[in-house]
């Protein structure tokens, strides 16, 4: 616990409706998306820039530590206090102002508090959208700083890539606000600073606000579930997509047989898209759309796909089994459909990496013959962006299982997987979760020591006091 007198200064810095202190309103700031639960001393809610630089001012003077808060939709427990009951999380859900849309410039300044389905929901009527498409609804200021890439990565990129612009609050006795707010879209007077605060999980300072990059909204689409004829075929399927079909390949996402069925079985308003019900290993979901409505005597793109597929189907090489075309909203209902149901399969344990787009299924099939061997009764249930390279490698134990009870069983198997990972494949033990405190004994292990040395120099130039959940 914290003195009396602190929780007396903030409240009056924020009033009583931006400082909870009470157990009951703490609860859902203190437990994560995904098992970790801590105990916070408060919850801070500024509702502008100026109040979050005040309260960042009057903990670093005062040696209180600050967890910064965004959607608190993260899986790395990047967003939750630990359970010593003396950092305060600072959460960003009043932050929702300003909303200046820019139509011509194609750009949005936004509060980071906003969560992405109301960013959209308010371009709705513009044409526009910002084309990070994710499962889950997280707040723009958690977006950035993890720098998520989402569904549609393929086409649109990052996070990063649709930032133009931010203010950021620095965690030091002033509480300094900088403002690198510039809506430009080309700038090379020098450091790009705003990307020090992309996807460096909030360590280096708090985003208050942002200008992003949006894009057309598109106006046609078609999808298709597309079977592999073998593993080794998906990277040959993929190249083929995109020889054929260019810029109008907007997602290529892989789903395991195990994923799949674990969906179906948990999500009851699923249909079974699969001739008789009979789910195939491996599935590729292949989007693709045009930001312009439909012109006369244009080839519908449902037409479009299809012409591609049957071309790539009389291969000399194969690399097509089976393919359905079908209506987006069901085939993207199982796609976002999937955490839900892999989740409810058991005790998860989950991780988010990226390779070379040629080495995801020789990692994948590699796991699949080794798990058994080094930690049995392990179900892997995989999905993921395979035409980014990234890859949603879940765990599953049964819920019963009592190594679920032991820390240590954890421990083993995350480093076992990252070692797989990283040391023979060459990947990323986090493509797009950023780190958090699970993931921080791995930054440690893999980044090497003058990037270490860099990055906590860096820290300690903008943000010097304690902020956020991982040690740079």
């Amino acid at each position: 616990m914290i003195e009396a007198r602190h929780i007396e200064a903030l409240t009056n810095l924020l009033g009583e409706k931006g400082l909870l202190t009470a157990p009951g309103d703490r609860a859902a700031y203190e437990t994560g998306a995904r098992y970790d639960k801590g105990r916070a001393a408060f919850v801070a809610r500024p509702a502008s820039t100026a109040e979050t630089s005040a309260v960042v001012a009057y903990c670093v003077q005062n040696g209180i530590a600050l967890v910064p808060q965004s959607g608190n939709t993260g899986l790395v427990s990047g967003s939750t206090p630990d359970d010593s009951g003396r950092q305060g999380v600072l959460s960003l859900d009043r932050l929702t102002a300003p909303f200046e849309l820019d139509r011509v410039n194609r750009s949005v300044k936004a509060g980071a508090g906003l969560r992405l389905s109301d960013l959209n929901g308010k371009l709705e009527d513009t044409g526009l959208f910002f084309p990070i498409d994710l499962g889950a609804d997280p707040r723009l200021g958690g977006m950035i700083a993890t720098n998520t890439g989402g569904s549609r990565f393929l086409r649109y990129g990052d996070v990063r890539r649709n930032t133009l612009g931010l203010t950021v609050v620095l965690a030091d006795e002033t509480g300094t606000v900088l403002d690198l707010s510039s809506d430009l879209r080309k700038n090379n007077t020098g450091v790009d600073w705003k990307q020090l605060f992309i996807g460096t999980s909030g360590a280096f300072g708090i985003v208050t606000e942002c200008v992003l990059n949006l894009e057309p909204a598109p106006k046609q689409s078609a999808t298709a579930l597309l079977v592999p004829s073998s593993p080794e075929q998906v990277a040959t399927l993929l190249v083929a997509m995109e020889d054929a079909l260019g810029g109008y390949l907007s997602a290529f996402e892989g789903m395991s047989g195990n994923a799949i069925s674990a969906a179906l079985d948990h999500v009851p308003s699923l249909r079974n898209p699969f001739q008789g019900g009979i789910v195939p290993d491996f599935v590729i979901l292949a989007e693709i759309s045009r930001s312009t409505p439909p012109r006369e005597g244009e080839q519908p793109l449902d037409a479009v796909l299809e012409e591609v597929l049957a071309t790539i189907w009389e291969r000399d090489d194969a690399p097509l089994a089976d393919a359905f075309v079908g209506p987006p909203h069901e085939i993207w209902a199982l796609r976002h459909a999937l955490s839900e149901g892999v989740k409810h399969s058991g005790r998860l344990i989950a991780f988010d990496l990226s390779f070379r787009r040629g080495d995801i299924m020789p990692f994948l099939a590699h796991m699949k013959a080794e798990m058994p061997e080094h930690f049995e009764d392990v179900t892997i249930c995989d999905f993921g962006h395979i035409g980014d390279g990234g890859v949603h490698f879940n765990l599953v134990v049964a819920k019963n299982d009592p190594r679920i009870a032991d820390p240590d069983f954890e421990a083993d198997l995350r480093a076992w997987v990252f070692s797989v990972a990283v040391e023979q494949f060459g990947g990323s033990f986090s493509a797009e979760h950023a780190i958090g405190r699970k993931n921080q004994v791995f930054y440690d292990q893999y980044t090497p020591e003058k990037i270490r040395e860099l990055a906590a120099g860096l820290k300690t130039i903008t943000s010097p006091a304690t902020l956020g959940a991982i040690t740079f």
